[in-house]
């Protein structure tokens, strides 16, 4: 199983680091006896390892040499490669750069690098063979991107950063797989790669007769990616041992 992970973005909310912002220190973890600062991004990897990642593909920027030089060839079990996104032209794009590794068969995780979320286990949840959602519930869902679902699970809508979103449920995570992966990058180009947000692709997928599930099966989700949700990332794991 491949985990994809779309981390060339330029970081504008948090910034000025002196560090690319999937490098954040956000908790601890331990090291033997010794307890160290932890990178954000090290949560989503250890989330997708739990799934059963064995292959996790980096999508950084030409000027995130950090982020290669921190993880290096592996972590844990898990392979990593790199893939450079030339210029910062939305998720749809940084995660497209990792389909010429991806077999059809293959199943796919993804999530975003600057996120903690639960429960750990949460990408289990998720049903292989197609396209399936993590849904967290969230207090202010046109933050992010909202997830209109039926009663059996179908999705039936994403609205993105809408106002007045009909769900309080936002997608943290997806599991796909490879020739689904190739479908979607297909219809983005067919739109003349327009999409920048995977929401927006999804919904004309939907649109043309494609399917998708959705599991409500996240209980808190965090965007660390602002100073405030820096603070409730550590408030949330202040009671969490790591």
């Amino acid at each position: 199983m491949w985990g994809v992970i779309p981390a060339a973005g330029l970081g504008s909310r948090i910034q000025p680091l002196a560090f690319s912002k999937e490098l954040l220190p956000v908790g601890t973890r331990r090291d033997g006896d010794v307890e160290r600062p932890r990178a954000v991004s090290e949560y989503l990897i250890d989330r997708m390892i739990l799934a059963g990642a064995d292959k996790i593909c980096m999508v950084i920027s030409p000027g995130k040499s950090d982020i290669v030089e921190y993880y290096g060839a592996s972590v844990g079990p898990a392979d990593i490669c790199y893939v450079v996104q030339p210029v910062a032209a939305g998720l749809c794009d940084a995660i497209f750069r990792s389909l010429p590794w991806i077999q059809p068969e293959e199943e796919v995780v993804v999530g975003l690098p600057d996120t903690v979320w639960f429960p750990e286990h949460g990408l289990r949840a998720l049903d292989g063979g197609g396209l399936s959602f993590l849904l967290f519930p969230v207090e202010h869902p046109e933050l992010f991107d909202a997830v209109v679902t039926d009663e059996r699970g179908r999705v039936l809508e994403i609205q993105v950063k809408q106002r007045d979103a009909l769900s309080r449920w936002v997608w943290g995570a997806f599991k796909l797989t490879g020739a689904v992966m190739r479908e979607l990058h297909d219809l983005w180009c067919e739109r003349g790669q327009q999409d920048p947000y995977i929401g927006t692709l999804v919904n004309e997928y939907l649109a043309r007769g494609g399917s998708a599930r959705a599991v409500r099966a996240g209980e808190a989700y965090v965007d660390v990616g602002t100073l405030h949700g820096y603070r409730e990332a550590m408030q949330l794991l202040s009671g969490v041992v790591v």
